[in-house]
């Protein structure tokens, strides 16, 4: 087993079922003053960069100090509504087992994901999956504007060399920013992007959800 396993949130361990869209157009609101008309592409990316070309949409000026403003309503948001979330959300098949699973194994576990770290705590927390990852070593929105450097970042916070550690996502920017970054690249087909997509953006290996425990092991150990 890897020392260290790196987790992507949105659709590689839960579905918000369209909850995180409704919190993330009441924030843009609360910070702007300006209903969400459109919202620029969500898969793979980060909050930043998301909330940076959404504001462009709006023709509306960007800069870090409405960053930092957006994500405190967006974490905000999320613990106000988190009922809301339990109840319309989701932890995909097997999340719990497999991360279960890895800590028994005595393995470390922690997130890279575009969410800001305020709003995935509260993810987590909503599915009963946060008591398995160590959030301190893990990278969020608020860290960086690409996987790359979000992958590196949680590897120098947990003190794990990159051949020494696992990521697992559901999209082609998880698999790319990965294997830029040097960690083996689990692709999990749980998202919009299907398993042959993920192979062809050289994953390592590919599965088609978490629902398998010990395959995701196998996967993991690869």
């Amino acid at each position: 087993m890897p020392e260290l396993v790196l987790w992507d949130i949105d659709h590689t361990l839960m579905a918000t079922r369209g909850v995180g869209r409704e919190l993330w157009a009441v924030a843009f609101e609360q910070v702007t003053g300006v209903a969400l008309r459109e919202q620029a592409s969500v898969t793979g990316s980060t909050e930043r960069v998301i909330l940076r070309e959404t504001a462009q949409m709006h023709g509306l000026e960007y800069d870090e100090e409405l960053f930092s403003r957006f994500a405190a309503a967006l974490g905000a948001v999320h613990v106000q509504r988190a009922a809301e979330l339990r109840e319309r959300g989701h932890a995909l098949p097997g999340a719990a087992a497999v991360l279960a699973a890895v800590d028994e194994r005595g393995v470390r576990q922690s997130v890279v994901t575009g969410n800001v770290r305020s709003a995935a705590e509260v993810k987590l927390a909503v599915f009963g999956l946060d008591s398995y990852l160590r959030m301190d070593e893990g990278a969020y929105g608020e860290d960086g504007e690409g996987r790359p450097e979000l992958v590196r970042l949680a590897l120098a916070r947990a003190g794990v060399s990159p051949e020494k550690a696992v990521f697992l996502g559901d999209t082609p920017a998880d698999v790319a920013g990965g294997r830029e970054a040097g960690v083996r690249v689990v692709g999990v087909a749980t998202g919009k992007t299907s398993a042959a997509e993920l192979r062809d953006a050289g994953a390592d290996a590919v599965l088609d959800g978490l629902d398998d425990t010990e395959q995701v092991l196998t996967a993991i150990r690869a």
